[in-house]
């Protein structure tokens, strides 16, 4: 279980991410240097000079950081809020996200849905969405619930808000990821849906409050849509729009991609055209489409049927370990497993094969494991 973090300690890791200058590849260097978030603030300049990537500028910035009044008003909005604080160290961070080059140090986050559950899929389009762009978000929505799938989006008009708002008619948790701080809702017409969304799902940004919606922010925003689901379905999209970077940045983050082909002559329909036509995305019509391409099978209740065979098969601690939690988390990613257990991935890897040659699990495609 996760150490409970302290004001003081959530202060100077938000703090952290205030410094002009320090992005979030640096801002992980100076805590892998410094060992501590608190003892960056406390470092000599001409340490913090020598760390890669810093240099005298950014050392003098840290050196002179003046803005931990903000950071103890964070401090406080957090608390009266109920807002979850994730720094990039802590277990509850999403795993898939912490594995991007780019991911940031810190997230905001209010609702009850678990951010690394097994399946996570992002839909995204275009504002201006039709008729048909709108149905067809619905249908896929609602078929998704089958694999007991979580629908990430980014709760703006169009294709968003339906994939939100289907998600929620029919009993499925929905995250909606947006570019400004939780403080407030953008567009503000879709609070209501928002409110229902932190019930049955969640609200997540790595903006602090205050922080406006401004344009720059989406692009960020779309990041981590991109970098927390196993795939993004793009459903209408002009030949340029935040849907299609989403898609770009999920393809360097080496998720699947999925696009609804579209009337070549529909505007918001080229993007995804173009997107299948070059390889970037995969053609898909459904939910049964994107489950085959994903390998998964409708989620069934089933028996533990390995239970008995395990007790009679001897197991060392970190097999015990690492057998359980691909039992009760069922079909699992090495770099989750790897998040979950603690291990070094040399050991995983020597446990994982001493596993299988027991018969206890077996090796997917994909570097992903499930019990046998």
């Amino acid at each position: 279980m996760q150490q409970a973090v302290t004001t003081e300690q959530l202060k100077f890791r938000i703090a952290l991410t205030l410094i002009e200058g320090v992005g979030n590849v640096n801002a992980r260097s100076l805590v892998a240097y410094c060992g501590r978030v608190e003892a960056i603030f406390k470092e000599k300049k001409r340490n913090l000079e020598k760390i890669p990537g810093i240099g005298p500028t950014t050392a003098q910035r840290i050196h002179a950081f003046d803005l931990f009044d903000k950071a103890e008003k964070e401090c406080s909005f957090i608390e009266r809020h109920n807002i979850q604080s994730l720094f990039y160290l802590d277990q509850a961070f999403p795993w898939r996200l912490k594995n991007c080059t780019d991911a940031p140090v810190m997230l905001y986050y209010k609702g009850i849905q678990d951010l690394n559950h097994q399946r996570l899929i992002a839909i995204v389009g275009t504002r201006n969405a039709s008729e048909y762009g709108k149905q067809v978000t619905e249908k896929i929505t609602e078929d998704l619930k089958a694999y007991d799938v979580v629908i990430v989006s980014g709760l703006a008009y169009g294709i968003d808000i339906t994939a939100h708002k289907t998600a929620l008619k029919n009993e499925m948790n929905t995250i909606g990821v947006v570019a400004h701080g939780l403080d407030r809702i953008y567009p503000a017409v879709h609070k209501a849906t928002a409110e229902q969304m932190i019930e049955q799902g969640g609200l997540l940004t790595e903006f602090i409050t205050n922080t406006k919606p401004d344009r720059e922010n989406f692009p960020q925003r779309n990041r981590i849509v991109a970098g927390i689901c196993d795939a993004v379905v793009v459903i209408e999209a002009a030949r340029s729009g935040g849907a299609l970077i989403t898609a770009d940045i999920a393809n360097s983050y080496n998720r699947d991609v999925f696009a609804v082909p579209g009337r070549t002559s529909d505007t918001y329909s080229q993007g995804c055209n173009h997107f299948i036509k070059i390889n970037k995305a995969a053609l898909a019509e459904s939910a049964a489409d994107i489950a085959y391409m994903m390998g998964w099978e409708i989620e069934k209740k089933v028996e533990n049927k390995t239970q008995q065979r395990q007790l009679f098969i001897e197991l060392d601690g970190d097999e015990k370990t690492v057998y359980n939690f691909i039992s009760q988390n069922g079909k699992s990613h090495i770099d989750m497993i790897t998040c979950k257990v603690s291990l070094p991935v040399s050991k995983l890897s020597e446990t994982l094969l001493s596993l299988e040659f027991k018969g206890l699990l077996k090796s997917l495609p994909g570097k992903m494991y499930e019990s046998a």
